[in-house]
């Protein structure tokens, strides 16, 4: 069952009126309290002086409580359904800002009979009430929670339905392939005769083909949606901190000359095009008896062992050698590491005395490092090439982002598509070898339909759907 067949008896807690704040609570000119159910209208007339008499009209009202006293003096906007973002009766009411109002306003909705929503239920039943499918209602809590100009249009993208619909044409594809197989078993005497097993494998190779390209996309959707994960390593008091400030535009960092200042990793998101980033400032890597500074140095090899990219950072080649051999030692002892980062060399303080810029090729030639740049946060000279270089060794490893195109962002994506493809591969090595007979190789490519299907809006279990709207805040 998809979410357009969901009849309003199967969704759960149908019958109740839900209410929440669409914004957040504190100090702020305005908030926005919803109201979605069967009795959103009737609750919001007993609170409200004035009601809208007509849908998607605003009428400036009074609020009050059950006793009487007048909350706030709010901005009521009536919608009717299906033509609600619920696809429900809802009520939207602009109040003023800040805790209290809100607040009152909410309990003196709660008070007349609705109740308070739980996380992600708006949506929720937008999606069972066929306004919207899963792709489409995770694209909002992504949008929702961009951290880059990057994961803001790919999320618009697919709440524009462009994945939906990529994944759409995959699946009528599947079918397609399913009934000729299925035509080849139940009419093998019509006067077209059987259909020619080129037929079908060409319509297979082109399937295979162009899901092996959606599944292409899933490295840089994670990196597009979570940031490029770029981790600053080297030893203490080589300037990673400074550096850390200077592609930050901002004093994040706590910059002195003791060993050891940064004792836990900084993190914040540095939104570059087209690869937003997620720059880490650790500790240094070294030996250390401090018990404090030793776990900070473990935390420093953790992040280490999971970048996109390591930005080994030195004054001079020595630390520059050491640094590197401390990050491979600290990459070798990860077992099973599908792909080793990039390593760009980074001769930091570039504004003093150190190696040249060919004395710094060559080292990084010798060290086999993807890139070298010598940078200095004091002038900034460096820096933008340092990110340019990040972007171009994260397009060497997942491609250059196509951010208008649909992409797979999320792990459940991934997994959806991989298991179709898996499927495919079994059916066509079952009907290719004639191992089995046609009409059980077929349960493969209903299985593929179904891994498909799955992805856009079958919800036979509420497994997805509980895992899906967990992130969601209340008032979405």
């Amino acid at each position: 069952m998809t979410g357009s067949d969901a009849p309003a008896a199967a969704i759960p807690g149908a019958a109740d009126t839900i209410v929440a704040a669409a914004t957040p609570l504190g100090r702020g000119a305005l908030s926005i309290v919803r109201l979605s159910g069967p009795r959103a209208h009737q609750i919001a007339r007993t609170v409200c002086r004035r009601f809208p008499t007509a849908p998607r009209k605003a009428v400036l009202t009074e609020m009050h409580d059950a006793t009487g006293a007048i909350l706030d003096q709010a901005v009521v906007v009536r919608y009717d359904a299906p033509s609600s973002f619920t696809g429900e009766d809802c009520v939207e009411l602009s109040t003023h800002g800040g805790i209290v109002v809100p607040t009152t306003v909410i309990g003196a909705l709660i008070a007349e009979g609705a109740r308070i929503a739980e996380p992600g239920e708006f949506t929720r039943r937008a999606l069972l009430n066929g306004k919207l499918d899963i792709l489409q209602a995770e694209a909002i809590a992504d949008l929702i929670g961009a951290g880059s100009r990057a994961g803001q249009r790919v999320a618009l993208q697919q709440l524009d339905g462009g994945l939906s619909r990529r994944i759409a044409a995959l699946r009528d594809s599947v079918v397609e392939i399913e009934a000729l197989i299925a035509y080849d078993i139940d009419f093998p005497e019509e006067d077209d005769g059987p259909i020619a097993p080129e037929r079908t494998l060409a319509a297979l190779d082109d399937l295979e083909r162009r899901i092996r390209e959606l599944l292409a996309t899933a490295k840089g959707g994670e990196l597009i949606r979570e940031g490029a994960l770029v981790v600053l390593a080297g030893k203490p008091n080589v300037g990673k901190s400074s550096l850390f400030n200077a592609l930050l535009g901002s004093s994040r960092a706590i910059v002195t000359p003791i060993p050891g200042t940064t004792r836990d990793a900084l993190e914040a998101v540095v939104d570059t095009e087209p690869w937003p980033i997620r720059l880490v400032d650790t500790a240094g890597l070294r030996q250390s008896t401090d018990l404090v500074e030793r776990l900070g140095i473990e935390v420093s090899e953790s992040y280490v062992r999971r970048a996109a990219i390591v930005l080994c950072c030195g004054d001079d080649a020595d630390s520059l050698r050491e640094v590197v051999s401390a990050v491979r030692r600290v990459l070798a002892r990860v077992e099973g590491l599908p792909d080793k980062p990039p390593v760009i060399l980074v001769r930091t303080k570039s504004d003093l005395d150190g190696p040249t810029g060919v004395e710094l090729s060559a080292l990084g030639e010798g060290l086999s490092t993807t890139a070298t740049v010598a940078v200095s946060a004091e002038t900034g000279a460096g820096v933008e090439s340092l990110l340019e270089s990040i972007g171009d060794a994260l397009n060497r490893e997942a491609g250059a982002p196509e951010l208008d195109a649909p992409v797979l962002t999320q792990a459940r994506h991934q997994l959806g598509v991989a298991r179709a493809l898996t499927e495919l591969r079994d059916f066509r090595r079952a009907w290719r070898e004639e191992a089995l007979p046609a009409t059980v190789a077929a349960v493969h490519l209903h299985a593929a339909a179904e891994a498909l299907r799955d992805l856009i809006g079958g919800i036979d279990t509420e497994q997805i759907l509980d895992e899906v709207f967990r992130r969601f805040c209340v008032g979405k």
